[in-house]
């Protein structure tokens, strides 16, 4: 049997069809899912458009416009070799089932530069099912479930206008980013939702949370070891357990944290308001340089807290105190209303107490049971200046 001869004319209409395929799925740098055989499951067209758009070596956008889809367990990986968007305009159901996400994740960004995440979407993690089952708030050595999103050695990037609901965990997860953004950022989860944090933050440099809406069951922000030049501001928190750092010195080798700023919040009806909170007896470690500033709180619980005692569950020893070292630390502007008659309350520890603590025009008021408003301060010798309506320390 002879070779068979293709002629020149065939190859250049292949080529014809392949380009043709190519420009159809991707039109003027947009990759739009829809375009890759995306059913109600897009996790395969996701996939491959993203790999597709990050191969681009101009500035591209994958797009997934509006409707109800499922998404599978997803990791969205770089580098890539150009600016990279993804425009979520639709709904994204997560499995109910949480068996169904391993490793701790459901959509997971990572080594991306110069990445944005907009649109008019929303990450649903269908969390009902998972939080009826959860056993982490009262167990240290649960199994834990996985979290709707998260940024892992992303930088130079924004998240705008994006809704995270009903995470089966903490809804965002940030780490070791550098230079993150998240403006107009909605989380949304009921206020007896188990460990749903809105937005941790770990190991990171340069995030910037801004004119967002935070409404879960656990901290509405949390900053963990690690974390330097955080920024604040303009975000409105509950239900939840308020704006935390920490906790901190729970294991070995925590890096220092610094630089927190956290200013112009609304908080209404948490658990605390505006706090910082770590271990008794473990760990060291270094918190400074954190400053709250212009806060309004309504109907708070713990409006203004340091607790060097934290041991939510009685998970800790009580024997020693925390040897977390904290200082340079300011709570100024705070007003509004408390629902506990302890409006501040600053409880270092008896081994490194807290340094250069100052309060300046707190003006809370509670009028409830055991008024008027106190404060109470413990191992520190706070600066106090301009109003102070809760007398004590």
């Amino acid at each position: 049997m002879g070779l068979e001869v293709v002629s020149p004319a065939m190859i250049s209409f292949s080529l014809f069809l392949l380009l043709a395929s190519t420009t159809q799925a991707q039109s003027n740098g947009v990759f739009d899912v829809t375009k890759y055989g995306a059913g109600k499951d897009i996790t395969e067209a996701l996939t491959t458009a993203w790999k597709s758009a990050c191969a681009s070596t101009k500035p591209s956008k994958v797009l997934i416009p509006s409707g109800t889809y499922w998404l599978r367990k997803v990791t969205l990986a770089g580098p890539c070799k150009a600016a990279i968007k993804l425009q979520v305009d639709g709904i994204l159901k997560a499995p109910v089932d949480p068996n169904k996400l391993s490793g701790g994740h459901w959509v997971n960004f990572i080594y991306v530069d110069q990445f944005t995440l907009s649109g008019r979407g929303t990450f649903d993690g269908q969390g009902k099912v998972a939080w009826s089952k959860s056993t982490c708030h009262i167990d240290k050595n649960c199994k834990g479930l996985p979290m709707n999103i998260r940024f892992d050695y992303i930088t130079n990037a924004l998240v705008r206008d994006i809704t995270t609901l009903d995470s089966k965990n903490f809804h965002v997860n940030v780490l070791g980013c550098r230079n993150l953004t998240f403006q107009h950022f909605t989380v949304r989860a009921p206020g007896d939702s188990v460990n749903t944090d809105g937005i941790h933050i770990g190991r990171s440099t340069g995030i910037y949370i801004i004119d967002s809406k935070i409404s879960t069951g656990d901290d509405c922000i949390s900053v963990g070891d690690g974390t330097e030049e955080l920024h604040i501001t303009g975000v409105t928190c509950g239900p939840g357990h308020g704006i935390s750092v920490g906790s901190l010195g729970k294991y070995p080798n925590e890096k220092p944290v610094s630089g927190i700023f956290v200013k112009n919040c609304t908080i209404s009806d948490t658990t605390n308001g505006v706090r910082i909170k770590s271990w008794p007896a473990l760990y060291g470690g270094v918190a400074s340089n954190m400053h709250f500033e212009d806060i309004v709180m309504n109907n708070v619980q713990n409006p203004v807290i340091i607790d060097q005692g934290y041991c939510p569950w009685n998970q800790c020893s009580l024997k020693a105190p925390s040897k977390v070292k904290i200082s340079d630390v300011s709570f100024k502007s705070i007003r509004g209303t408390s629902a506990t008659p302890v409006v501040v309350r600053i409880a270092c520890s008896s081994g490194f107490p807290c340094q250069k603590v100052k309060l300046a025009n707190i003006n809370l008021a509670y009028r409830g049971p055991g008024g008027p408003a106190k404060s109470q301060c413990s191992n520190v010798k706070p600066i106090i200046s301009g109003i102070m309506s809760a007398s004590g320390c």
